[in-house]
């Protein structure tokens, strides 16, 4: 048997190629050990609304002001009933001509006179027996707000107004025009009471009393209505006048305040 010989040739890469390979083995190893190191890391701030909490004192005041009125507010009007439209509206027209004519003799003038109501209704009879109700006519009324600026006039103008034609009265309410004033003075004592408060506070938990940190404040006029309700049928033909007593009203103010305590 003849012995029979193979060669394989095996290229060997030349410098170049090794030295490539070379380098790319080191610098996917440097890569490797470096990589955690290079990665971007959570950076931790302090909060800049994380401040320390203000320790403080809420109390309240209220100023009370007691004033004499010198406006009184007027709810009148005229409601007549009639068979027709035509003879409710000529007959509510007449008599409130003449309690609106009453009302200026008295010196009240045109701005302080203001119609508030005007309407007109049908009048039923639901007493028969039959579904359907029975027309008897129409009501048609006619109301006023009357400002009046001289108290001594309230009673004169409730009387006037009657004898004039008037068959309804809401009511009387006594006001302040200007109450800026009593407002003022209010507050300056509620004030002067939330302070008073916060210092006993203070001083009975051994703290010292800071600056003051808010404040709010309602004001609240306390007007005092007189109401009549309806009048239709009163006399007002009587000698003697209607009274009327304003009385005083009151002006207060509430504040409530913040405190900080050391």
């Amino acid at each position: 048997m003849t012995r029979t010989t193979v060669t394989v040739a095996i290229p060997v890469p030349g410098p170049r190629v090794r030295w490539a390979a070379l380098g790319l083995a080191a610098g996917l190893l440097v890569a490797m050990i470096a990589g955690p190191a290079l990665a971007p890391h959570a950076i931790l701030a302090a909060d800049p609304t994380a401040t320390k909490p203000e320790h403080t004192i809420s109390v309240s005041g209220t100023g009370r002001v007691m004033i004499s009125p010198d406006i009184a507010d007027l709810r009148l009007g005229v409601s007549i009933t009639a068979k027709t439209v035509k003879d409710a509206r000529a007959a509510n027209a007449t008599a409130m001509t003449a309690v609106i004519a009453g009302l200026k003799k008295l010196g009240i003038a045109d701005r302080d006179i203001q119609t508030t109501i005007l309407s007109l209704q049908p009048v039923y009879d639901y007493s028969s027996n039959s579904s359907r109700p029975r027309l008897t006519g129409y009501s048609l009324s006619n109301a006023i707000a009357v400002t009046i600026r001289d108290l001594d006039k309230v009673g004169d103008a409730i009387d006037g107004a009657l004898a004039a034609g008037a068959t309804t009265m809401d009511g009387v309410t006594f006001r302040v025009e200007d109450q800026a004033a009593a407002e003022k003075r209010a507050r300056e004592a509620a004030m002067a009471e939330a302070k008073s408060k916060a210092q006993t506070l203070a001083s009975a938990a051994g703290i010292s009393l800071g600056t003051v940190a808010s404040i709010s404040e309602t004001v609240a006029p306390i007007p005092y209505p007189v109401y009549y309700g309806a009048m239709a049928g009163v006399a007002a033909d009587k000698a003697a006048a209607t009274p009327v007593q304003p009385g005083t009203n009151e002006v207060s103010v509430t504040v409530a305040v913040v405190y900080v305590i050391g």
